[in-house]
């Protein structure tokens, strides 16, 4: 692979004597890597890291899935389940980050698995991967912008009066259409030039850490009853409405909060082509996303947590917040000691901000990913997709990502059990797509890969295994039932749904792309 070798050889040169200016420097390693740069590179890494950290927001997946983890093991699941997710997480982050920095593009994972596959197994590696990535792409921002429109419809339920005093309840049609307004929004922001988006990345980042310590603080704080010690690190909730009595079950399926909630940090490598040092910047933007969110996130679980004492309650769809656990927890603080919910909701509000950048980032991260996937031709008007305004923003996809992901939502209309089999591939749809290059680069490419600044050195193959082997894991134990008995209207789609992926992305190959489909194209004599 000629083009590795010529990378690496400018990768190891000395800093002083390879070119005068990062820039520079960025530019002749991107056409090493076969092309012409068309994107601003303006981002620092803390803005490559701001995308990738407001993108994984513990604020938004622990906040949305806290019923979740309480259902299911309840605090012993989070509080140890959390730092169990964390741990592989990083290890997953690590090998992504070490093949990040010898591939910084914008199409991240699948130019990965091309690169590191051989010239006939190339692109369908790479077509692979890539589906999955978009596909789990747009079904993140879909339940991200999805979580914040319910979340909009409990601060507005619990605004007049709550469930029992006769609050509104916006319906199905009303929570869509803030959905929509929403993903509105985020394509109107994502359409402006690179500078307003890495201001917006870096006060997401903020708003999330700073709003993780007043949360963490401030409610359990006010509670005029507060959880002891034993009960938020030793109390294993077993009492569940799914019909689940086995305790390594249970605390299996609690541990999807976490692994929920840490996800989307394939953002810093989509954005290596805006980054300054991206071969370095890169890569340390996914690890620094991800273990800063693992310290926050396990000081937000804990915090609120202490504020827990009735698990029941707070599960009751007959409580305030209609079965909203946290933000009954939220509410149900304030209003013990000042009579008046309206400090929770507040509270609500810190967390709603926090999911709107998030889904913000997403967004970013959706668009740079259709950018470069079109700009090798990988999918329907590709010659669309790719284009770039004037602000150097690919402002097409910009705006095919925000329409999908509202289509994506449009099933929760018929059936929140078809929805929520949809936005699983965000997880495990995603998590495929993060193990394939992985995979390639601990088999097939084990002997030629050509490391970047950022390695793993002799340690990188036994990283690599062991984040396959997770991702193995997870995506067998999400799909495993979540109800007894099984039903249609209790079954895990999960297996359906990315199974279906896969089979369409499969057939669509067999019958169409391998005809034409070369994998990453060059776009030098552009």
């Amino acid at each position: 692979m000629a083009g590795q070798s010529s990378y690496s050889r400018l990768a190891g040169d000395d800093e002083a004597a390879m070119i005068s200016g990062s820039e520079d420097y960025d530019t002749k390693k991107l056409r090493l890597l076969g092309y012409r740069p068309q994107l601003k590179r303006n981002l620092s890494l803390l803005s490559n890291f701001s995308v990738s950290f407001s993108i994984v927001s513990v604020l938004t997946g622990i906040t949305t899935l806290y019923g979740t983890g309480l259902e299911f093991g309840g605090p012993a699941t989070m509080v140890y389940g959390w730092p169990i997710a964390g741990t592989f997480t990083v290890i997953v982050g690590l090998a992504m980050a070490e093949i990040c920095s010898a591939y910084p593009t914008s199409g991240g994972l699948y130019f990965w698995s091309a690169k590191l596959c051989s010239e006939r197994r190339g692109p369908f590696a790479s077509w692979l991967t890539g589906w999955f990535n978009i596909v789990g792409q747009w079904a993140v921002t879909t339940s991200v912008d999805y979580s914040l429109a319910q979340l909009i419809q409990v601060i507005i339920l619990l605004s007049t009066g709550g469930a029992n005093g006769g609050g509104y309840l916006a319906s199905k049609y009303v929570v869509i259409a803030f959905h929509a307004a929403i993903l509105l929004s985020h394509a109107i922001i994502n359409s402006l030039p690179i500078s307003w988006l890495s201001f917006f990345g870096q006060f997401a980042a903020a708003w999330n850490m700073l709003g993780v310590f007043v949360l963490m603080i401030a409610v359990p704080t006010v509670a005029t009853e507060r959880a002891s010690a034993k009960f938020v690190f030793t109390h294993f909730n077993t009492d569940n409405s799914a019909g689940i009595h086995s305790s390594l079950y249970i605390f299996v399926l609690g541990l999807l909060m976490s692994q929920y909630t840490l996800t989307g940090y394939d953002a810093s490598a989509h954005m290596t082509e805006e980054t300054k040092n991206a071969d370095r910047n890169g890569p340390i933007g996914i690890i620094s996303a991800i273990g800063i969110s693992i310290v926050v996130g396990w000081g937000y679980i804990l915090g609120i947590t202490f504020a827990v004492k009735d698990i029941p309650s707070l599960l009751s769809p007959d409580n305030d917040a209609g079965g909203y656990a946290i933000a009954q927890v939220f509410y149900q603080a304030f209003k013990s000691r000042y009579g008046s919910g309206v400090g929770g909701i507040v509270c609500l509000g810190i967390v709603a901000v926090a999911i709107y950048f998030c889904g913000m980032s997403s967004v970013t991260s959706n668009s740079r990913m259709a950018y470069a996937f079109s700009r090798d031709g990988a999918m329907p008007l590709s010659s669309v997709w790719h284009k770039v305004n004037k602000h150097e923003v690919p402002i097409n996809a910009v705006w095919l990502s925000a329409f999908i992901s509202l289509c994506m939502a449009l099933p929760s209309l018929g059936s929140l059990v078809a929805f929520q089999a949809m936005v699983s591939i965000a997880t495990i749809g995603l998590y495929i797509a993060y193990a394939l290059p992985i995979f390639f680069r601990v088999t097939l490419a084990r002997k030629h890969f050509v490391p970047g600044p950022f390695n793993l050195g002799r340690y990188g193959v036994v990283v690599g295994w062991v984040a396959v082997l997770w991702v193995a894991t997870i995506t067998v134990l999400f799909s495993l039932p979540v109800t007894y008995p099984v039903t249609k209207d209790t079954l895990n789609y999960t297996p359906v749904a990315v199974g279906g992926l896969f089979i369409l992305v499969l057939s669509s190959w067999i019958f169409s792309a391998r005809h034409w489909f070369k994998g990453p194209v060059t776009n030098l004599g552009g």
